[in-house]
């Protein structure tokens, strides 16, 4: 099985494409979601992030605002945040996996916004980006609700630049054009992993 990682910093369509990835059949794990619903619904991280930030905690569930907010202004709790949350993402990536092994599935996608900058691209045997022009991207992330420049800077400030994610990258969709253009690049891509995996299983 082929497990591809797809990134791409924010504004870059990667939701849109795994959109589309799952539109083709492919199973995509969403790191985002999930981490999501760890916070709503793991008892032991939900005891372990309230011990490590009171505040964030609300009724039976991490507010994520208050959280990222209570990140911003002390950033070295971050490093004790991923220790808490990240071994429960990976527990759910690798039943995901297994899952995926178990059925048969021949492709399989990891979409994780910072595989680059938590050295995850190491785990994955297919590097896929979503990239846009610098003007693009800030036009679609400054039209969200409540976004502003500053905080556009912030998150970029964590993130990888765009460049640099598209040198590390083993393939690269362009999502500046329009949406069914960007689906044809992902055919595309998808067939040439197929015939790549068909040659080395012959």
């Amino acid at each position: 099985m082929i497990v591809i990682g797809l990134t791409g910093s924010i504004g870059m369509g990667k939701t849109e494409t795994a959109r589309s990835l799952a539109a083709f059949d492919i199973p995509v794990f969403d790191s985002d979601a999930v981490v999501h619903d760890i916070y709503r619904r793991d008892t032991s991280v939900i005891a372990s992030v309230g011990r490590l930030v009171p505040s964030a905690v609300e009724g039976q569930a991490i507010n994520r605002t208050i959280l990222s907010e209570v990140i911003a202004k002390t950033p070295g709790l971050l490093t004790d945040l991923e220790r808490i949350v990240h071994p429960a993402v990976r527990r759910r990536r690798d039943t995901f996996l297994a899952g995926c092994r178990a059925r048969g599935d021949k492709i399989a996608v990891l979409d994780i916004p910072l595989l680059f900058e938590t050295g995850q691209d190491s785990q994955v045997d297919v590097k896929l980006v979503v990239s846009a022009p610098p003007d693009v991207q800030r036009r679609r992330v400054l039209a969200r609700p409540g976004m502003t420049e500053e905080k556009l800077n912030l998150i970029l400030a964590k993130q990888l630049p765009d460049a640099e994610k598209r040198k590390r990258a083993d393939y690269v969709i362009d999502t500046s054009r329009s949406l069914e253009d960007a689906r044809h690049q992902l055919q595309a891509i998808l067939d040439d992993i197929r015939r790549k995996q068909s040659d080395r299983d012959a």
